[in-house]
């Protein structure tokens, strides 16, 4: 588990910021937390592991219930 949880509001804040990556398994994609944050979304409707999303300055993980707010908050649906 990372040392930093960031808030609902800190990771809207942070949808447009570059230096994400998103990763599972030996499949990497990096970009903004948006981009990564669908792709996420992407394998989980797919019935796929979401991964492991990070900031590169700081590790953070998103746990299950904040990715699925975050979700919410880009408009995709859960």
């Amino acid at each position: 588990m990372a040392d930093k949880i960031y808030s609902d509001e800190d990771l809207r804040t942070f949808r447009t910021s570059p230096g994400w990556h998103l990763e599972e398994g030996q499949v990497r994609h990096e970009g903004t937390l948006e981009h990564v944050a669908k792709i996420a979304h992407e394998r989980h409707a797919r019935g796929e592991r979401p991964g492991h999303i990070r900031q590169v300055e700081t590790s953070i993980e998103l746990e299950m219930l904040q990715l699925e707010s975050l979700w919410r908050a880009m408009g995709l649906p859960v």
